[in-house]
C-alpha cells in the first residue's frame, strides 16, 4: 500500500510543479519575524536571516523616541527593486531587478524605550491520530523541540525544534512541517548517511538543494499515508518547485530525490526490506 501512496504523491507533485512557487515554505503563523512598526512578518529568504522576534531600522527606533543599545549589531534585511535601463539598440527603457539592503535592530533585546506591539494568536487542534501514530513509529528519531518562528533539523546535536501545533492554523501543516525535519534527520550518520546531511556545505548548495527536495517529498509521502495530503500537497509542490529553480530546473532530480524520500519514510515507518519482499 506505501508504495502505491509513494507513486502517487510523486506524480501529483511533478503535475503540481508547473503552478506557481512560493519560495520558503513557513505554514505557521505565530512567533515569526516581524517588521516592528508595521507588525507585517518578513518574506523570503528573510524569514531564514532573521530569528524570531520584532524588528525595525535605526531611524524607526529613533523616531519613535527609543534608542539601539550601545555596541549591538544590526541584522541585514535584503528586498528587490526595479532599476530603469535603456537598451542601447532599440532604445526602449526597460526594467531590472537589483538587490538591496538594510539593517535592522530587535526592539526587545537590542533596544530600549521601545515596547513590543505583537499580541500573539494561538490555535486550539486535536492531535491527528494517524499523524502522531506515523511520528511515535520513528523508533530512533532524535528528540524534538517546540520553539516558536523557525523548524529546522539540527545534525551535530541530532535533534529536530518545530513550532509547537498551537502556532499553525491547520494542524496538517504543523505534522508536514515536523515530517519535513523528521526526514531530514534520516540522514544523520547512524541512520540513512544521506549525503545532504553528512556532508553539508552551505545553505542553498547543491548538497542542500537536494536535501531539501528530499525532505519535501518525503514530508508528502508520510502526509499521504497519514491521509491529510489533500492539505499540504499544494504548498509541497510550491517549495519543491523553489528549490527545483536552483538545479536548473531539471525534472529529474524528483524522481532521484522521490528514491531517498521513500527510504527515508520507510526508516521513519519502521518498515524494512522484508516487510515490503
Amino acid at each position: 500500500m506505501s508504495e502505491k501512496i509513494y507513486d502517487m504523491i510523486t506524480n501529483r507533485m511533478i503535475a503540481l510543479l508547473e503552478q506557481g512557487v512560493v519560495p520558503w515554505r513557513r505554514p505557521w503563523v505565530v512567533g515569526g519575524a516581524v517588521n516592528w512598526k508595521t507588525q507585517k512578518p518578513y518574506r523570503g529568504i528573510n524569514t531564514l536571516l532573521l530569528d524570531p522576534g520584532e524588528y525595525a531600522s535605526f531611524k524607526q527606533v529613533n523616531e519613535a523616541g527609543g534608542r539601539v543599545k550601545k555596541n549591538e549589531k544590526g541584522h541585514i534585511v535584503v528586498f528587490w527593486t526595479w532599476l530603469e535601463k535603456k537598451d542601447e539598440k532599440t532604445g526602449k527603457i526597460g526594467k531590472i531587478p537589483f538587490l538591496r539592503y538594510y539593517t535592522v535592530f530587535e526592539i526587545n533585546k537590542q533596544c530600549e524605550g521601545l515596547s513590543s506591539k505583537r499580541s500573539e494568536q494561538t490555535f486550539e487542534h486535536d492531535p491527528i491520530e494517524e499523524a502522531e501514530r506515523i511520528c511515535n513509529s520513528y523508533q530512533d528519531g532524535p528528540p524534538v523541540r517546540f520553539a516558536s518562528g523557525r523548524a529546522f533539523y539540527r545534525p551535530s546535536q541530532d535533534f529536530v525544534s518545530v513550532p509547537p501545533l498551537c502556532d499553525y492554523t491547520k494542524p496538517e501543516e504543523y505534522y508536514s512541517t515536523l515530517f519535513h525535519e523528521h526526514v531530514h534527520s534520516t540522514g544523520h550518520s547512524k541512520r540513512l548517511n544521506r549525503p545532504g546531511i553528512t556532508e553539508f556545505g552551505e545553505f542553498g548548495d547543491e548538497n542542500y538543494s537536494k536535501e531539501e527536495l528530499v525532505a519535501e517529498i518525503g514530508a508528502a509521502m508520510l502526509c499521504g499515508i497519514a491521509g491529510i495530503d489533500n492539505s499540504t500537497m499544494e504548498n509541497s509542490a510550491a517549495y519543491v518547485a523553489s528549490w527545483l529553480r536552483k538545479l536548473k530546473d531539471d525534472k529529474r532530480l524528483i524522481v532521484q530525490a522521490a528514491g531517498q524520500a521513500q527510504k527515508a519514510a520507510d526508516h521513519i515507518l519502521g518498515v524494512t526490506f522484508e516487510d515490503v519482499a
